[in-house]
């Protein structure tokens, strides 16, 4: 942190506990004049090239969206080729999804958010070499997807036609693409309240940007699609479309209920490519 920031003097430092399939080491670093910082170092080559387009990303966002994003202050050559990358704590509780109140407090406020980023010039993802998909190639990316996924034999039969019907309706998946945070869970948004009441909630912050892409809106809404209450997910989503430039398509709510149990399919070849076999074992108990 201090070869990345000069000028810095580290005081104490706070390691992360690692996720399954998490990329990425994270440590909390406050220093003498009691700032408190995030170190994140890619654990590997794939991971710290994906983290290299997040950093042109936002430091075009940092300017354009009505809460923070990280800003990286320094970086620091790593042995594996890679770099990590030092930016100031965005102060902020993660939310959790599932205990997400419904109404106009911080469920509207989430939807703002959302509606905010998804009205962005495409321009701005271009000039930060964000990967871009059409509907049609991200339809067909996900087919091939299910159709690795279907190879391993740990996909229950009825559940891989459910899937592959939804895929192939063509109609589903008419949707204009916007920039997309790729992988938002209530881990990735900080927010602060004034007291006790959901009410006074407002987001502060959203992180992990190493997923994001021009693609399907609708994957922004996966993670709450399968974890938020039904009164919470539709505070979102009216917020959202009252908030949106051009008006949401009427497959969106239908698409991220699809992307949020086609999350498992994801996980399912990242434990298969990494031959991780208890991982392996724990995603085809979930999809049985």
């Amino acid at each position: 942190a201090s070869a990345a920031v000069p000028g810095m003097d580290p005081a104490t430092v706070q390691g992360v506990a690692q996720r399954r399939g998490h990329q990425f080491e994270v440590a909390f670093i406050e220093d003498t004049q009691h700032r408190r910082w995030v170190v994140r170092a890619p654990m590997s080559a794939a991971a710290g090239a994906q983290m290299d387009v997040a950093v042109s990303l936002l430091g075009l966002l940092s300017r354009r969206l009505p809460f923070s994003v990280p800003t990286p202050k320094g970086f620091v050559d790593l042995a594996e080729g890679c770099r990590a990358v030092v930016y100031p704590f965005i102060a902020g509780r993660p939310l959790n999804f599932a205990h997400l109140p419904g109404g106009p407090g911080i469920a509207a406020e989430l939807g703002r958010a959302l509606a905010a980023l998804h009205n962005l010039d495409l321009a701005l993802c271009d000039e930060a070499g964000l990967t871009s998909y059409d509907p049609d190639t991200y339809r067909t990316r996900r087919l091939a997807d299910l159709d690795r996924a279907a190879a391993t034999g740990h996909v229950p039969t009825r559940l891989l036609s459910r899937w592959e019907r939804s895929l192939e309706e063509v109609s589903l998946w008419r949707f204009a693409p916007t920039p997309t945070h790729g992988d938002l869970t209530g881990d990735e948004v900080l927010a602060v309240f004034e007291d006790d009441d959901a009410s006074t909630g407002r987001i502060r912050g959203l992180t992990g940007w190493q997923d994001a892409k021009v693609a399907d809106p609708a994957d922004d809404f996966a993670t709450l699609a399968t974890q938020a209450p039904a009164s919470a997910f539709d505070s979102v989503l009216e917020a959202y479309a009252h908030a949106r430039l051009d008006r949401p398509d009427k497959y969106l709510e239908r698409r991220a209920r699809l992307a949020g149990e086609l999350k498992l399919v994801s996980e399912l070849l990242i434990a298969v490519g990494s031959r991780n076999r208890s991982g392996v074992e724990a995603c085809a108990n979930r999809l049985r």
